[in-house]
């Protein structure tokens, strides 16, 4: 079967968006599969050279069946960005593969992907398909290539049109499921960060298109396939350049080799309680709070060797002058 369209999502990191371009290339499954770009623009002067280097990598896109690109000429904005770009493509195709800038995926992720997309394109119960996953502990067992889980993946994912279309990112139902208790403590089950990241996108406190996906999940009934071994791993945590919140990297994980091209998915689609549990370990309170004294713990370091290193240099030039 002909393999689903790509999606990339791109801004103003050049040197990820080639390592993303150079792993997703490397796939099995590159060359039979359309490719379409989305670059964003800048957002001010300062951004514009960053924007423009990076529109240069993406004019050299080489590997894939077709490469179609659409660039901005004004900043639209991370969540509508990538709103709209899916959109467009998912009017034209029944299903489609995201990835954004910072994505490195291992050689089989289109396989993966691609297989979750037609084995489960009839079952309204999985909601999407997820590349990255936790480092969990496999139960004892458990022989399948996959595991389920009622949270959506944003690091390399793949979904339907069908699905895709029945979210409502305006949260126009907000007042009410904001008030009903037992709703949102049934949305937390998937996270006790999500009513309150939910909330922060409402309010547009943060420019955040995923969560309001989670919602959509959420709203459906639905569970997302995700991989016993990562397909994917993010490279831009910790970047600079990044969109989103800065924190300590609790998202390490072992890339799969990539070497296994026909996956042994779930059937029924169920979930695993010792996944649940793993998973929902991940986004307790306890650990995220754990997570943020890191990056505060992380983020004072990198501050403390900043000054000792201009500290150091001040020193070298003051001696460098006094032997002169």
């Amino acid at each position: 079967m002909t393999p689903a369209p790509i999606i990339l999502f791109a801004f103003k990191r050049p040197h990820e968006v080639q390592q993303t371009l150079n792993a997703l290339r490397a796939n099995y499954l590159a060359a039979e599969s359309e490719l379409y770009v989305f670059a964003d623009g800048p957002r001010n002067e300062a951004e514009a050279a960053k924007v423009a280097t990076t529109r240069v990598v993406l004019d050299a896109i080489t590997g894939f069946k077709a490469v179609h690109r659409f660039y901005s000429p004004h900043n639209i904005g991370c969540a509508e960005s990538v709103i709209a770009g899916i959109s467009r493509v998912l009017r034209e195709h029944p299903a489609a593969i995201i990835v954004e800038d910072d994505i490195v995926s291992s050689p089989n992720f289109l396989d993966f992907i691609n297989q979750g997309l037609r084995q489960y394109a009839d079952n309204p119960r999985v909601f999407s398909v997820g590349g990255y996953t936790f480092p969990f502990r496999r139960p004892e067992g458990y022989t399948d290539d996959g595991y389920f889980f009622g949270r959506t993946c944003a690091w390399g994912w793949g979904i339907w049109s069908d699905r895709w279309f029945k979210a409502d990112w305006d949260l126009t139902d907000w007042d009410t499921f904001s008030n009903d208790a037992a709703a949102k403590a049934a949305f937390n089950e998937g996270g006790s960060d999500r009513f309150r990241m939910l909330e922060r996108a409402y309010t547009k406190e943060i420019d955040a298109w995923d969560i309001r996906l989670c919602y959509a999940e959420f709203r459906q009934g639905g569970v997302t396939l995700f991989p016993t071994v990562s397909k994917t791993v993010n490279i831009g945590v910790d970047s600079p350049d990044s969109t989103t919140e800065i924190v300590f990297d609790r998202y390490k994980t072992p890339l799969d080799p990539g070497t296994q091209r026909t996956f042994t998915l779930p059937n029924p689609v169920t979930v695993n309680d010792d996944y649940a549990r793993q998973f929902r370990h991940k986004f307790s309170l306890p650990v995220r709070a754990w997570n943020k004294l890191r990056t505060l713990a992380q983020n004072l370091g990198s501050l403390f060797l900043s000054s000792r290193r201009r500290r150091d240099l001040a020193h070298l030039h003051t001696t460098w002058m006094l032997t002169k």
